[in-house]
């Protein structure tokens, strides 16, 4: 009874790693469209064999978190907590591991992790130095009677620099019985020398039915509504197989959002300047920081695909005419050079601070100028 205020009060502290408005994935007792992963793990750990160190890689939003998590609880939990035969990475929920391990209070755990500055309220931009450090103290500490410890950085891909470093000290002399699960949405960020330490698992995009599951259980955990059926297949087509990503674009207005875009570009050669300024309004003030993200990442994502709709003619038949239409052989490689500076023109934005009406207004100058090129 006393577990529901704990998880209420953890709920209500920012985590850059949590989809605001539902639970972390840690708090996610099930695990959809990985069971061959799973299954590998959890032979591994029952046989005691196992590499110290896993790269979990895959897409953002497809449950690495929730398989980090899964296998913590399963490697912290004794045999008779892991499911009936102490076999698999089910624990029961009323053991002490599942609820240490939830409650991020488990001694043999530790996660590193973005910071939250509590004066400035935000995330740090990056896992720094620092925060790697306190791996020291935990890992120089004697596992409790035996047992295993895991480590857990959330994600790898936010290692600074020195951060990196750090870790790969640990990765070089692991102390016995410690597990390190790394996740990472971009490997290839990562140093060659961390890769080359790991093993590396890779998760692929949940398919429609695993799909289905995986968010109709989050809209439950979360007590919202069910997605109707004709907005969750138009979602699913923007998701990528990304739970994450399809929820995301549920609660920010992703179809709404996609329908300006697909007026803007059914618009060109000509334009709307009208139009433009109307979105760049909607989108400029820092109250709308959420559907600005949403917008550019909406936006960059559809030139993305007609232009590999246009270079290699594998996409839907709607894709295929747009990118004929708006991009055709000649203005391809026009194109591909537009996405490259649209996405560079907004790091600049957001690294400097700079105005993201001027931001909106050029880029759909620049790609009306494509357009006509």
């Amino acid at each position: 009874m006393a577990r529901a205020p704990l998880v209420a009060q953890m709920e209500d502290v920012p985590e850059a790693d949590r989809l605001e408005g539902f639970p972390h994935p840690r708090m996610t007792a099930a695990l959809f469209g990985h069971a061959a992963a799973e299954a590998a793990f959890a032979e591994a750990l029952s046989s005691n064999i196992h590499h110290h160190a896993w790269l979990i890689t895959g897409t953002e939003g497809i449950g690495k978190a929730t398989f980090a998590y899964r296998v913590a609880r399963a490697a912290l939990a004794r045999p008779d907590e892991r499911g009936m035969f102490g076999t698999g990475l089910d624990v029961d929920p009323d053991t002490a591991a599942y609820r240490q391990v939830t409650s991020l209070s488990h001694p043999g755990l530790v996660v590193i992790r973005r910071a939250f500055d509590q004066k400035s309220k935000r995330f740090s931009a990056t896992i720094s130095v620092d925060d790697v450090r306190r791996l020291k103290a935990f890992l120089a500490l004697s596992a409790e009677e035996g047992g295993r410890r895991v480590v857990i950085v959330d994600s790898a891909d936010d290692m600074n620099v020195n951060a990196a470093n750090a870790l790969l000290k640990s990765l070089e002399e692991p102390p016995p019985r410690t597990i390190f699960l790394l996740i990472a949405s971009a490997p290839g960020r990562l140093l060659p020398t961390i890769r080359s330490r790991c093993r590396t698992l890779p998760l692929s995009p949940l398919g429609h039915g695993d799909l289905q599951r995986a968010v109709a259980a989050a809209l439950q955990a979360a007590g919202k509504p069910p997605i109707p059926d004709a907005d969750f297949a138009a979602l699913e087509a923007l998701s990528g197989g990304s739970v994450r990503r399809l929820l995301a674009l549920q609660e920010g207005g992703g179809l709404v959002l996609q329908a300006k875009i697909d007026k803007v570009l059914a618009s060109l050669p000509t334009g709307d300047l009208k139009a433009a300024h109307m979105l760049s309004d909607e989108l400029a003030p820092a109250a709308a920081e959420q559907k600005f993200t949403l917008f550019y990442e909406l936006f960059l994502g559809t030139l993305q695909r007609l232009i590999k709709a246009e270079a290699t003619g594998l996409a839907s038949e709607a894709d295929l005419g747009r990118a004929r239409r708006l991009i055709g052989p000649q203005r391809l490689a026009t194109f591909a050079g537009l996405w490259e500076t649209l996405a560079r023109d907004k790091a600049d934005v957001l690294a400097l601070n700079l105005d993201r009406k001027a931001l909106i207004m050029s880029a759909l100058a620049k790609l009306e100028t494509a357009s006509r090129s």
